[in-house]
């Protein structure tokens, strides 16, 4: 039997996803009410509108997000972020820097590589936005693109370092995006899913213009 693990955020009207980014707003376009006048008794529709950066919640980045020239949502292959074969990697307790050796003897090719660090535990705190959260190393980012992972995602709120000593140098999404490899930001609840043996997916709008959207991400589980 297959069950469906949902592995992505609630997104709420003024939440913080990151530190500095605004809150969505979410509100009413069109009421139960007011929609009364333009229809048949008894028949009323909602209509909702939201103002918010794109990346809220658990979303997904494309090459444009860190590329000029790179491949936007509208360019985004379904092949990239439906129905792919997953992976959960689990990073060490305490364990900042996830390199290279936390994949060794895992087979990522072709595959979405989830990597587990537990930091979502402090969604929604002040704590989740300490740039000593957990991150994936350059190196790793490089052995992941080389072993031929097609995407990559991370339930912490940065798959980069984002302490000062870092200098603002984002190596894990420079690496993994001019490589055209997704990258899913902000996971929640690894731990429901299996190392290996479920299928993964994160599917944005496919809205021209824009290179990072929140997705549903949510994986399938034999």
């Amino acid at each position: 039997m297959t069950h469906l693990v949902d592995v992505s955020h609630q997104v709420t009207d003024g939440m913080t996803t990151y530190p500095g980014l605004p809150g969505p707003v979410i509100e009413d376009y069109l009421t139960f009410e007011d929609s009364q006048r333009n229809y048949a008794p008894g028949t009323e529709f909602s209509i909702a509108r939201v103002s918010m950066v794109a990346n809220t919640g658990t979303y997904l980045d494309t090459p444009a997000h860190r590329y000029r020239e790179g491949a936007d949502l509208a360019d985004l292959e379904l092949e990239k972020v439906a129905g792919l074969p997953g992976v959960v990697v689990t990073a060490e307790a305490g364990q900042r820097a996830v390199g290279s050796d936390s994949f060794e003897g895992v087979d990522v090719q072709d595959r979405a590589v989830l990597i587990r660090t537990g930091w979502d535990r402090h969604w929604r705190t002040e704590r989740y936005g300490d740039p000593e959260h957990p991150y994936l190393t350059e190196e790793g980012a490089k052995t992941l693109v080389g072993a031929g992972a097609v995407l990559v995602g991370i339930d912490s709120v940065n798959i980069d370092d984002t302490s000062p000593h870092c200098g603002g140098a984002r190596p894990a999404h420079s690496t993994l995006l001019a490589a055209g490899v997704p990258v899913v930001e902000h996971l929640r609840d690894l731990d429901r899913l299996p190392a290996a043996g479920f299928t993964f997916f994160a599917v944005p709008v496919k809205m021209r213009g824009l290179a990072t959207f929140p997705v549903r991400a949510f994986a399938m589980v034999e």
